[in-house]
């Protein structure tokens, strides 16, 4: 395996492993609905604990899957739509399609 395949995977493998757990997957499917919750609406709509939510999202920060926006005391946190579309296209360079076959078949 080429090293710059190698090191895809490797970045691959730690994204994956964060979207792994079921509460990280429904922050981001709620994050992708919105452009931008604070922990607290996260709490609410998601039915977690406050410190579960923040430990979630310190995963998903580590990885890049989502920003956060500080105003004062309170967090903001969105998805990061670029790191993700290029998860996508590591993987699909990694399954060995191109990113131009990618969604057409």
């Amino acid at each position: 395996m080429p090293d710059d395949l190698l090191s895809k995977s490797k970045e691959l493998t730690k994204c994956f492993k964060a979207l792994s757990d079921i509460a990280r997957l429904r922050i981001v499917a709620r994050l992708a609905a919105h452009a931008e919750l604070n922990v607290s609406e996260l709490v609410e709509a998601l039915e977690v604990s406050q410190p579960l939510i923040s430990w979630h999202l310190r995963r998903l920060e580590k990885v890049g899957l989502v920003k956060v926006r500080r105003e004062g005391r309170q967090a903001y946190y969105s998805l990061n739509w670029g790191r993700l579309r290029r998860y996508l296209q590591e993987f699909a360079e990694v399954l060995g399609e191109t990113g131009q076959q990618m969604g057409n078949g």
